[in-house]
């Protein structure tokens, strides 16, 4: 019988929820002002704490009406707050909330609010804004579409702490690149901003922090006027390292640090100066030890790995800062075993970060591993390490299996490595698969490193082409993004390097010849490079000297070849060569490259494949141009 009531129940539930809320809705249309206001502020004490509500007024149509009431001229200032104050609450639930207020075009009407004289009206005004503007579903761009709207915030901005805490916040959240950094610069944000770094506010301090985070990052521009701006006649800098120190709250900590970072690879900061080496980098490490919550970790470590990527000397003390390489081993190990988890809470938020945690631990690992040696070694020598970086290969995250082929991009540097840990692990399989299908982004990093996995020292180099790499990598060189081109054709190179005969021809087949010509056309002056360092290990053959000589007729290629003493070098060999036909072919290079226009007339050489195996007729015309 409790299976047949429980319907019933749960019917009758809904329907005095849904009766409550329409009696909300239905007091707004009140004709007494006064009444109005009071149902608004009935509706606010309703929906606090209460999602359920929340979707129950959006469905029955609250926002339209809250919005008219907070546009309408008659309507009080304090209707106006308290149904600015209504909507910041139904933002504050779900996604769809936020997307049910910007159908109703609630960002245009708010940034109207905004030109009011009352300051608690602009202020609620503003703390809704915030709200939906955090939101991942909220377009930052709509911030930018009134080109009046960024000076008035920064006028807005003296008004109180709340609109310094609100605006700032929102300008961290709504600047993502380089033009809406230009839009904040050109507007005043430093100068504007700068001095809220000593508010007495914790929140106003922090929301202008993360500004100056955001403005920073990979913007030479505001970096460098950042480190000579003055505040209470301590440059930023200074007031940054302040920040991080230990006594710090961690957030402001981690937000200073990312200041400095971004700054010092933005060229604005040496990366040899105190403030990095002393106080950025130890301040980073500290934020990857077991103690830090697991968001901490994850932020630390993928700043520290920024930081330290184009700096050789930077990785060699973090790799012997506070154990690092070791600490980071324990990235790995979320979320714990379920059987020593009592808390479900914790196997949640462990499952959360887990993916998180070793994205970032194979981040700091790459950037670790760039340059030095005796680190690559400290790192694929710690406990599972080759294990942990191939299984993340295979990973459901993208991100994750991109970081992991970062990372193994880096230490495939080793020629050491390559010999012995990459071949004990067979690291190529894994590679291969990933190859096979895999966004841009993961095929970039991943052919580069099969370019470094095809050397002519490395064991992998026979496996790789005996799994069909030759094919993989001339559909690589057809592709339209340049960085994949370059990879496939550079792999190829390495592949061809004192290889065997029929692995040349083998390339040869595959790539064809219409594809070289056209590669040699690229606009890309790596590929054609690449190309040219191809055609150089290829030269051992007759076919390749026999394109070579047509490539030899156009200018631009001329030059290239004429400046390539290796391969001239090459073409001089084969002019003495025993093979006549080699010495033939050899002679059209040398007639095309020394051709001029006005004698006009050159060598032409073309060879044919047969059923696309082996080279076939060799044969020459002497032709008028």
């Amino acid at each position: 019988m409790a299976c047949l009531l429980e319907t019933p129940i749960r019917m009758s539930v809904l329907s005095e929820v849904t009766a409550s809320s329409r009696h909300y809705v239905d007091r707004l249309f009140d004709p007494d002002p006064q009444k109005v206001l009071q149902g608004v502020i009935d509706m606010k004490n309703a929906v606090i704490g209460n999602n359920k509500q929340k979707a129950n007024l959006i469905v029955l149509g609250a926002v339209p009406r809250l919005l008219y009431l907070l546009q309408q001229e008659t309507s009080s200032t304090e209707l106006k707050t308290e149904c600015a104050v209504v909507l910041g609450s139904l933002a504050m639930g779900t996604e769809n909330n936020v997307k049910s207020l910007l159908d109703c075009h609630i960002i245009p009407a708010l940034l109207q609010g905004l030109l009011s004289p009352d300051l608690k009206f602009i202020e609620a005004c503003l703390r809704c804004l915030r709200t939906i503007f955090t939101s991942p579903v909220t377009p930052e761009e709509l911030l930018y579409t009134d080109a009046t709207v960024i000076p008035h915030l920064m006028a807005l901005l003296s008004r109180s702490r709340y609109t310094q805490e609100y605006i700032c916040q929102i300008f961290s959240h709504c600047c993502k690149g380089p033009d809406h950094q230009t839009i904040l610069f050109n507007h005043g944000a430093v100068q504007n901003i700068a001095h809220l770094l000593t508010s007495l506010s914790y929140k106003v301090r922090m929301q202008a922090l993360k500004c100056f985070s955001v403005l920073a990052f990979e913007n030479p521009q505001v970096s460098m006027t950042l480190v000579n701006v003055l505040v209470d006649g301590e440059l930023l800098p200074q007031i940054f390292v302040k920040m991080l120190q230990r006594d710090k709250p961690i957030e402001m900590q981690l937000t200073s640090a990312k200041c400095l970072t971004y700054m010092c690879r933005a060229g604005a900061i040496r990366t040899d100066d105190n403030c990095i080496v002393l106080k950025t980098l130890p301040c980073l490490v500290r934020m990857c030890s077991k103690e830090r919550l697991l968001e901490e970790r994850v932020e630390g470590a993928e700043t520290l790995a920024y930081l330290i990527e184009p700096d050789v000397e930077l990785q060699r003390i973090a790799s012997i800062t506070d154990h690092l390489i070791a600490m980071l081993a324990d990235y790995f190990k979320y979320p714990s075993s379920v059987s020593a988890i009592t808390d479900i809470k914790r196997l949640d938020h462990d499952l959360k970060h887990a993916h998180e945690l070793r994205q970032a631990a194979f981040k700091l690992y790459a950037s670790l591993g760039a340059n030095d040696e005796d680190i690559r070694k400290k790192i694929i020598e710690t406990e599972n390490m080759m294990d942990r970086i191939v299984t993340g290969l295979s990973e459901s995250s993208v991100k994750v299996r991109l970081a992991a082929v970062r990372c193994l991009h880096s230490l495939s540097r080793s020629v050491q490595q390559l010999r012995t840990s990459f071949q004990d692990h067979a690291v190529w399989k894994p590679l291969m698969k990933v190859l096979q299908n895999a966004p841009d982004e993961i095929l970039v990093v991943a052919s580069s490193m099969l370019c470094n996995l095809l050397l002519e020292f490395s064991p992998s180099k026979e496996p790789i082409l005996e799994s069909g790499a030759v094919e993989l990598l001339c559909g690589l060189t057809q592709s339209e993004n340049p960085a994949l081109r370059v990879n496939g054709i550079w792999a190829l190179m390495n592949m061809a390097f004192q290889a065997e005969q029929k692995i040349k021809a083998d390339i040869l087949r595959s790539l064809s010849t219409e594809q070289l010509f056209r590669l040699l056309s690229d606009s890309d002056l790596n590929v054609l490079m690449k190309t040219l360092g191809l055609l150089r290990n290829l030269l051992s053959t007759r076919p390749t000297l026999c394109i070579l000589a047509n490539i030899a007729d156009g200018t631009t290629a001329k030059d290239l070849i004429m400046t390539n003493d290796d391969i001239l070098q090459k073409i001089k060999y084969y002019m003495g060569h025993s093979h006549v036909k080699l010495q033939l072919a050899a002679m059209f290079c040398i007639s095309n490259l020394i051709w001029n226009e006005e004698e006009g007339q050159r060598w032409h050489c073309s060879s044919t494949w047969h059923d696309g195996s082996a080279p076939g007729h060799l044969r020459a015309s002497h032709l008028l141009v």
